[in-house]
């Protein structure tokens, strides 16, 4: 029955190549895994953030990769040892078989990460696209926690019906959107899907939790440690500044294999006077 229940969710997403039919799989594998941390304490220490977050709970039309969390409070000890037997037993229920590894003990780092390997779904699912013009290849979910948050971030509640119903603790959207505004502002690279992000927070006139982005900004990025007024003015005259430098075309790459056949139109409209348009709507309700 259990491997019914996954053939369903699977079947459910229609997928049209291998690429969704992977994509589609990993998000069966990240949905189990949430709801395997539910039933532990996890979300008495932690929220789900991210663009799987995004994705997972909040409806956007784009595939995501990792399982990004941020701490309640600074938590220097944290091991994801203490969930990943959990999170093996409740794939295991399910007729998968993973493989964790746990990499939060390897360095000092504040962000601890842990890694679940499965090369099991070849045996047990029927895949129509995968695999068929070579060797059904593994996935890999990597999951990351912050153990050294910035102040300000504010959550609530979500619930997932799949595999059953469970309460899943989450960053609220303007906070979401401000983890996505620190990574837009410091990030040293170009990375589409944040800017995919973007447009999706725009196009829902959702606000932006400044407290938590500026708290993160002192703590990372080119401005950590500087001591100097921000403010609104200040994030659109930076954000500016950020859209007129990317080279929209190679943006548009990165972002491309993660939507849907029938999204990628939607790229088409990509091009330094469209983010500066949106970058204009936000000035409008912020």
């Amino acid at each position: 029955m259990s491997v019914k229940i996954i053939q369903e969710r699977l079947d459910s997403y229609q997928p049209k190549s291998q690429q969704e039919e992977e994509f589609a799989l990993k998000e069966i594998l990240q949905e189990i895994a949430l709801a395997g941390l539910s039933r532990t304490d996890f979300f008495k220490y932690a929220a789900f953030q991210g663009g799987t977050a995004l994705r997972i709970l909040y409806s956007l039309d784009r595939f995501s990769e990792d399982l990004d969390f941020i701490g309640t409070k600074a938590e220097p000890g944290f091991r994801w040892s203490d969930y990943l037997q959990n999170l093996e037993t409740e794939f295991m229920a399910y007729g998968i078989e993973v493989k964790a590894e746990d990499r939060s003990q390897l360095s000092d780092e504040t962000v601890k990460k842990a890694f679940l390997k499965d090369q099991s779904f070849g045996k047990i699912m029927t895949l129509n696209h995968w695999g068929k013009s070579g060797r059904i290849g593994s996935i890999r979910i990597k999951f990351e926690i912050d153990t050294n948050p910035p102040a300000g971030s504010r959550s609530e509640t979500k619930y997932l019906d799949f595999p059953f119903a469970t309460a899943v603790i989450v960053q609220d959207p303007p906070s979401l959107f401000a983890g996505k505004s620190h990574a837009l502002l410091c990030r040293s690279y170009v990375k589409g899907r944040d800017w995919y992000d973007f447009l999706w927070y725009v196009s829902r006139k959702t606000p932006i939790n400044f407290e938590f982005l500026f708290k993160a900004c002192e703590q990372q990025g080119p401005w950590a440690g500087q001591s100097f007024n921000r403010d609104k003015a200040w994030y659109l005259s930076e954000m500016d500044k950020k859209i007129r430098a990317i080279d929209w075309s190679d943006a548009k790459k990165d972002v491309a294999r993660f939507l849907r056949q029938a999204s990628l139109s939607t790229l088409d409209l990509w091009s330094l006077e469209f983010f500066l348009d949106r970058l204009k709507k936000m000035e409008g309700y912020l």
